[in-house]
């Protein structure tokens, strides 16, 4: 189903990326390598890894874990559904 279809538009951004790594240290941000950024340079940081910053509790994020891989294991075993028909059911009981 093309986006002309669906009503859709795609929401691809390649923008080039350049990843950097910081740890926080006395509550400022402290990158742990040179960089040749310009002065000045807007950077966007997302935090990954640590505790807690998932929001999720050690039983939920087991529970995530298990659905995961669950649904790899089904993938791998060709057990999938395409979108477009997921899509095409949930616009049929809507309707």
């Amino acid at each position: 189903m093309g986006e002309e279809q669906s009503g859709l538009k795609p929401v691809l951004d390649f923008t080039p990326m350049l990843a950097l790594k910081a740890s926080v240290r006395n509550g400022r941000l402290v990158l742990d390598e040179p960089t040749e950024l310009p002065e000045g340079a807007v950077v966007e940081l997302v935090a990954v890894g640590g505790d807690g910053l998932d929001g999720l509790d050690d039983e939920e994020r087991e529970a995530l874990h298990a659905a995961l891989a669950e649904g790899i294991t089904q993938d791998d075993a060709g057990d999938t559904v395409d979108a477009d028909e997921v899509i095409a059911r949930l616009r049929a009981r809507a309707s």
